[in-house]
């Protein structure tokens, strides 16, 4: 049952990474044509949202009528520039949703058979649990650790922050079990 559910749980987890993805494509998309139709057929109000953005960095005067003309005497430069500084978009790269589906599917597989192994080798579940219990806590640890190493925080304080919300999960889990059976 829980190979069935490290399984099951890896495809949902692994499609909602792909959807998202593809959703933030999508949005991108769609985000990009409204823009095209606005510069077309909104010119003048599109002119003043880059004379509006620009000046935010300081420029004014004959240089800022100079930057926004050779902004806007360029469709795709112009549509590019609204993109990325109105509305805070790049364009998301297409491997994305596969590679999100993949990583989180691998994480999510990880991450589920870390506590079954114990289960898988010893056949008394007392002692399976408290073997559970460790592999789980040290693979928390481990994975806190190094993610406050990639990511500049102390990594004390990251495996501490991942070990106790780890444990916060896995217990409401088990109590949520233990309440329905």
């Amino acid at each position: 049952a829980g190979l069935a559910e490290v399984a099951a749980g890896a495809i949902a987890m692994g499609l909602g990474g792909y959807l998202a993805g593809k959703t933030d494509i999508e949005h991108y998309d769609s985000e990009l044509k409204r823009e095209a139709y606005e510069i077309k057929h909104l010119r003048e109000r599109e002119i003043s949202e880059v004379e509006e953005i620009l000046s935010e960095y300081g420029l004014k005067g004959n240089r800022l009528k100079s930057v926004v003309k050779s902004i806007t005497s360029n469709r795709e430069r112009w549509l590019k520039f609204m993109m990325k500084f109105e509305l805070n978009l790049e364009r998301p790269d297409p491997k994305r949703a596969l590679i999100s589906a993949t990583t989180i599917s691998l994480a999510y597989i990880i991450g589920g058979l870390i506590p079954l192994m114990p289960y898988i080798f010893i056949s008394d579940i007392g002692p399976a649990l408290k073997m559970s219990v460790i592999a789980t806590s040290i693979a928390l640890i481990l994975f806190g650790w190094i993610k406050g190493r990639f990511t500049g925080m102390n990594q004390g304080r990251s495996a501490a922050q991942t070990l106790i919300i780890g444990a916060l999960a896995s217990s409401a889990a088990f109590g949520l079990a233990h309440l329905f059976s």
